[in-house]
């Protein structure tokens, strides 16, 4: 499924920054692009704050009520002081983002996730979501065609079918 910039990309980044297991600048930076988010630079006290920033953005994905849902994303757009901005850079036609070009990092990341996860909410609030194998923490925004998606990966989908099909085999 495609959803626009914001709450594709964005929300991806999001979900990334989440799941990931580390704080360290390069790697951060990484994966921001590698979700599609354009950042030149992250220095290692900006990874902290990111870090600190995807903690606030884990119960997101972890709330099944959408009202909750959606206070806890607004909360996020106050705190990240979203606000829409035309943007021209590297050649693109001018675009929408919701931080300036020239904020910092930390500014334009939470502004992109909470942008992002704002628009997920809006359109499409049903595909994001946590794992449901007990014990995984990983989050995720559901880009399946049937939207039905409940388990991060094929590995945790298969060890909780295996293991109810083991339970039914005992009775």
């Amino acid at each position: 499924m495609h959803f626009n910039p914001y709450g594709g990309a964005a929300a991806q980044v999001a979900a990334a920054l989440v799941n990931a297991s580390t704080c360290a600048a390069a790697e951060l930076l990484t994966l921001i692009r590698t979700e599609g988010m354009t950042l030149t630079s992250l220095t290692e006290e900006e990874a902290t704050e990111t870090a600190i920033w995807a903690q606030r953005l884990r119960p997101v994905f972890e709330e099944t009520d959408p009202a909750t849902r959606a206070d806890l994303v607004n909360t996020l757009l106050d705190d990240s002081a979203c606000r829409p901005y035309i943007s021209r850079h590297d050649g693109l036609p001018p675009h929408l983002h919701y931080a300036s070009e020239n904020a910092g990092s930390v500014s334009r990341i939470r502004a992109y996730t909470a942008g992002g996860l704002a628009h997920l909410v809006c359109d499409a609030p049903d595909r994001i979501g946590h794992c449901a194998s007990p014990g995984c923490a990983t989050v995720y925004v559901d880009t399946s065609r049937n939207g039905r998606r409940r388990f991060c990966s094929t590995r945790c989908a298969t060890r909780v079918h295996v293991a109810q099909h083991r339970d039914r085999q005992r009775v």
